[in-house]
Parts: C-alpha cells; structure tokens; sequence
C-alpha cells in the first residue's frame, strides 16, 4: 500500500507542528525563572509554570534559582588594628530578586558574591580592636550584612544575611588573654574588697561621732540637773531653810561612800568611819524627806544632820 503525495505532505505538517509545540512550549519549575533571547538579545522573564515562546526565533538564556541560597565564606586571616591575627570564616545567604539583573549584570554571580564578602569581611574586622572583634559579634554580622547588600544590589540580588561563624585567635594569644582576664577580676575584687572597708570605716566613725554627741548629750543634761539642784538648795539656803543644806551635804557624803565601795581597783577597803556618824546622817536625810514630802508643820527644830568626822583608824 503506497502513499500518496497528500498523505505524505499531512505526515509533514503534523511532524511541523509537534515540533513548532515543542519549541514552543515551556514548563517552568517552582523556585526558577528562566530569561528568554531573541536573536541573543533578552527580551522577557518566564515565570514557574506553562510559557509559550515564538520557536526558532526565541530561546532561553539563563536558568534562575529564586530561592534563598546559602553559600560558605571559607577561612582567611585577618590583621586587627591593634596588630592581632585571627582565622575568620562565615557564611553567607542571598536571594535573587530579578533574573535578568543576576543573569546579564554580571559574570559568575557565587563567585562575585563570595569575594564580596570576603573582601568586607577584612575591612569591616580588619577596622577593630581584638576585643572589640570578639565581644561585638552582632554588630560586626549587621554591618557587614548592610555593606554586602548595598554592594550586591545592582545585581538583582538581595543579602539576606551575614553571619561569622568562628573567630580563632592565635593560642598564645589565646594564653595571653587568660592571664589578662585573670589579673583583670582579681584586680576588680580587691577593689571591691577595699570599698567594703571603706564603707565600714566610715559607718564605724558614724557610729562613735553619733556615740560621742550622746555621751556629750546626756553630760551637758545631768550637768544642768546638777546646776539645777545646786541652786535650787542655794535658794532654800538664803531663805533660811537650813534642812535643805543638810540634805544636800548627806547626800553627797552617801554617793561618795558609794563610789568608794564600789570601786573595782581594791578588794579590801578600810573604812574609818563611825557608825554613828553615818547613821545621823541617814538620819537627818529621814527628817527632811518627811518635812518636806508629808508637810509636817514646825514640829521643833529638827535634829540637823552633820557629816561623820574621818577618824584615823587604831592600828
């Protein structure tokens, strides 16, 4: 059975129109855009899913990835301002926002971004103190992100983020810094230690400086209560009452006897005293504490007391 030549020309045009479908038609998977040339010039973005394109005329350029990307900053050694050495890696991770930009802005974009990176990261730390550099982490990682970002921008992509993973010093360095911190807290503690004192001190001195105004205090008060009482018996005196001079006598001779008995220097205390003395002493103090407490009217003149005479005693 032949073909006739109608037959074969069908055969043809279907085989030319699966063909021009084929060329045609373009699936696009999730996550990538692909830029489509015409005549190796960029004409348009295909986005994920189905894309005609004019075939034989059009083809696509650049296949995209549009999700976030991570891409390591391998180990470089970096000079501190302050002359130090450290080993420094990172990590990077970037996103492309327009394909045409990444694609066509410029040639071999991991590469480009990895030594931007790079580069920054011995500026940005190369910048520091090696104190600095180890205790300020965050903010070494956000400037770092702000001037990678503002450098990649004209390629379409956008620095999500940018992050040191390990700073190494040297270990003699390392050693070094040990004994420095060490010194540094044991200096601090004596510090401390030397406030304590001082803030004891000085509420000790509190204490004695409020200690002594009170002593002082109650000195100046029992000297007035003294004063008092001295003229209080000054004004009996001179109105003639002659009780409350024997009063006033008595009871300075009983707290001398006191004192003397009470002393803490003696064991044995010889007293050449007579009895009887001290007795009508004791007496007299008797009689003008009623006369005076029990207002006892003028009775007869009240036997006044006299102070005991101070014998020598018989060896």
């Amino acid at each position: 059975m032949g073909f006739s030549g109608f037959d074969i020309a069908l055969l043809v045009l279907v085989a030319l129109v699966v063909l021009v479908l084929f060329k045609g038609i373009r699936t696009i998977p999730q996550g990538y855009n692909y830029t489509v040339e015409r005549f190796g010039r960029y004409t348009k973005t295909l986005s994920p899913g189905l894309n005609l394109i004019m075939p034989f005329v059009d083809r696509i350029g650049a296949k995209m990835n549009m999700m976030e990307q991570v891409l390591d900053v391998p180990t470089q050694e970096i000079i501190t301002r302050d002359n130090a050495t450290v080993a420094v890696d990172g990590v990077a991770f970037y996103q492309v926002l327009n394909a045409a930009q990444a694609a066509y802005q410029v040639a071999g974009l991991q590469n480009a971004i990895l030594n931007l990176t790079m580069t920054n990261i011995r500026t940005v730390m190369g910048s520091m103190d090696l104190d600095e550099l180890l205790s300020n982490r965050d903010a070494i990682n956000e400037r770092l992100l702000r001037v990678v970002d503002e450098a990649a921008h004209p390629w379409g992509i956008k620095i999500t983020r940018v992050e040191i993973k390990d700073i190494n010093p040297p270990a003699n360095l390392v050693e070094s810094m040990g004994r420095q911190m060490m010194a540094e807290r044991n200096k601090r503690a004596q510090i401390l230690a030397a406030e304590g004192l001082k803030q004891s001190q000085i509420l000790e001195a509190e204490g004695r400086k409020e200690a002594a105004f009170r002593d002082a205090e109650a000195r100046e008060r029992s000297a007035e209560a003294e004063a008092r009482a001295t003229q209080v018996v000054s004004e009996a005196i001179s109105k003639g009452d002659v009780q409350a001079l024997n009063y006033f006598v008595a009871l300075k001779y009983t707290e001398a006897l006191t004192r003397i008995g009470s002393a803490t220097n003696s064991k044995l205390v010889l007293m050449p005293i007579e009895a009887s003395s001290l007795i009508g002493a004791l007496g007299g103090i008797g009689e003008i504490a009623r006369e005076v407490f029990k207002g006892e009217g003028t009775a007869g003149p009240a036997r006044q007391a006299r102070p005991p005479v101070v014998r020598p005693s018989e060896t």
